[in-house]
C-alpha cells in the first residue's frame, strides 16, 4: 500500500495535512466496517484501499464480512435488482432466508466499534444487535441506486434503516425520505492502486498478447462485473452498429464476485450473443488482476459503460482518470462524473451508444480533450484522499446532534 506521503504530487500538502488534522479528533475510536464480501466489487475495493490508509492516521479502522450461503447471497442479488427497480418475484420464503441467515450473523458476528458502518442491504439487520452495546453509533452505508425502488423489498429493509443514527448515499437523487439524518458522500478510487496507476508501454502490451488482443484497430472497452444491469448485451449491440461503419474490436472484461451468483449465467448469455466474431473478446478477469484491467483501459480506444441502473460506476471514474474517452449511460452517479461534451458523452439507447461510439472514433482530437477534461474532473472530485476527509467528517458528525449533512 502506498504511504500518504506518496499522494501529496497528486492532491497537494494542504489535503495530507487536513486528513492528519482530523484524525487527531478520532483518535481513540474504533470503526468497524461490515459488508457482505472481501472480493468483487466496488465496496471491497474501496474498503481494501481505505483501511489501511485510515490506519495510517492512527484511526482504529476494522473490516468484518458476513457468512451467508448461496440461498442467501441469490436472494440479496434480487433484492439487489428490485432495489434498482428491476422487474424481480420476491417471495415470502425470500424474506424468510435472509432473516435466517441475518439472525446466524446477528448471533455469530462479534460487535465492538465505537462507530459501526455497515454496507449495503447484505448485513443491514445486524442493528438488531444495537442495544447490547448501547454507547455505539450506527451508519448504514447505500452504495446503490434506491431512486425508484421496488416498495416491497424497500419497505422490509426501512424497518432495520430506521434504526440506525444516520443513512449514507452516493448521490442526491439516491437519497429517500427518512426519519433519520443523511449524508451525501460519492466513492472514489485510488490513483496509486494497481488499477490506475501510470503503467510503462511494454506492460501494457504483454497484457494484450496475454489475451490474445491487438492494436490494428481500435478498441471499444467495457470493464464490469457480468450483470444484466451493466448491460453488455447492449454494448455488443452497440459495437456491431458502429462496426457497420468502422472497423474494430470489442473487449468485454469482467470478474464476479462471492455475493453475486448471477455472473456466471449472465457470462454465458454474453458468450452466446458474441458467437464466433472474433473481433469480440471476452475476459473473465480473476480476482487480484488489478494491473490487468489498468492495462485493458490504458489500451481502449473508447471506453463504455452502458449500464442500465449504476449505484456510482466506479469503471467510469477509473477511466476518465486515465484522461480516456467515455461514453456512458446518464443513469445513477455517472452524471456526476460525466459532463456531457465536456468530460466524455452520456447515452440514453443502443443507437445512443453507437452514435457517440462512432463521434469519438472519427474525432481523435474531441476524443482526446474529453479524456484530459475528465481526468481533471476526477482528479478534484473523486479521488480516495477526498473520500476519506468525508467518512473522517461522518464519523466526527455523529457526536453532534444536526439534522443533515452534506458533505
Amino acid at each position: 500500500m502506498p504511504r500518504l506521503e506518496e499522494y501529496i504530487s497528486i492532491v497537494g500538502l494542504s489535503i495530507i495535512d487536513d486528513l492528519k488534522l482530523l484524525s487527531e479528533k478520532l483518535k481513540g475510536k474504533v470503526i468497524q466496517n461490515i459488508n457482505s464480501t472481501s472480493v468483487g466489487g466496488g465496496v471491497a475495493e474501496i474498503l481494501n484501499r481505505m483501511v489501511p490508509l485510515l490506519r495510517e492516521l492512527n484511526i482504529d479502522a476494522k473490516w468484518e464480512v458476513i457468512k451467508g450461503g448461496e440461498d442467501f447471497f441469490e436472494v440479496t442479488k434480487r433484492f439487489h435488482n428490485a432495489l434498482h427497480g428491476r422487474e424481480e418475484e420476491i417471495t415470502p420464503k425470500d424474506f424468510d432466508i435472509f432473516m435466517e441467515v441475518s439472525q446466524r450473523n446477528i448471533e455469530d458476528m462479534k460487535l465492538y466499534g465505537d462507530i459501526i458502518f455497515v454496507h449495503d442491504p447484505q448485513p443491514i439487520a445486524l442493528v438488531k444487535n444495537k442495544s447490547r452495546i448501547p454507547d455505539s453509533k450506527w451508519i448504514w452505508r447505500c452504495h446503490i441506486d434506491v431512486s425508484n425502488p421496488n416498495m416491497r423489498v424497500w419497505n422490509f429493509l426501512k424497518e432495520f434503516i430506521v434504526q440506525y443514527e444516520a443513512s449514507v448515499f452516493s448521490s442526491p437523487s439516491f437519497a429517500q425520505r427518512l426519519p433519520i439524518r443523511q449524508f451525501l458522500i460519492s466513492p472514489s478510487i485510488d490513483p496509486l492502486s494497481d488499477k490506475n496507476k501510470e503503467l510503462p508501454d511494454n506492460i501494457i502490451h504483454s497484457v494484450l498478447k496475454k489475451y490474445g488482443i491487438t492494436k490494428d484497430k481500435p478498441i471499444i472497452t467495457q470493464v464490469s462485473r457480468f450483470d444484466y444491469l451493466k448491460d453488455p448485451l447492449g454494448v455488443i449491440e452497440a459495437y456491431r452498429r458502429v462496426k457497420k461503419y468502422i472497423d474494430c474490436q470489442l473487449v468485454l472484461a469482467g470478474g464476479t464476485a462471492t455475493d453475486d451468483p448471477q455472473s456466471e449465467e449472465v457470462l454465458n448469455k454474453v458468450k452466446e450473443k458474441a458467437g464466433k466474431d472474433k473481433d469480440i473478446h471476452i475476459l473473465l478477469i480473476p480476482p487480484k488482476s488489478d494491473m490487468d484491467i489498468n492495462a485493458l483501459q490504458r489500451a481502449a480506444t473508447v471506453i463504455v459503460q452502458k449500464s442500465i441502473k449504476e449505484g456510482f460506476g466506479l469503471t467510469v471514474t477509473e477511466a476518465l482518470w486515465k484522461a480516456k474517452p467515455v461514453v456512458a449511460s446518464a443513469v445513477g452517479g455517472i452524471p456526476l462524473q460525466i459532463k456531457h461534451k465536456y468530460s466524455g458523452l452520456l447515452c440514453h439507447s443502443i443507437d445512443g451508444a453507437a452514435f457517440a461510439i462512432k463521434q469519438l472514433l472519427n474525432s481523435p482530437s474531441y476524443a482526446k480533450k474529453l479524456g484530459e477534461n475528465g481526468r481533471e474532473h476526477i482528479r478534484q472530485n473523486f479521488l480516495l484522499t477526498r473520500h476519506i476527509r468525508d467518512y473522517m467528517l461522518l464519523f466526527l458528525s455523529m457526536y453532534h446532534n444536526e439534522d443533515i449533512v452534506y458533505l
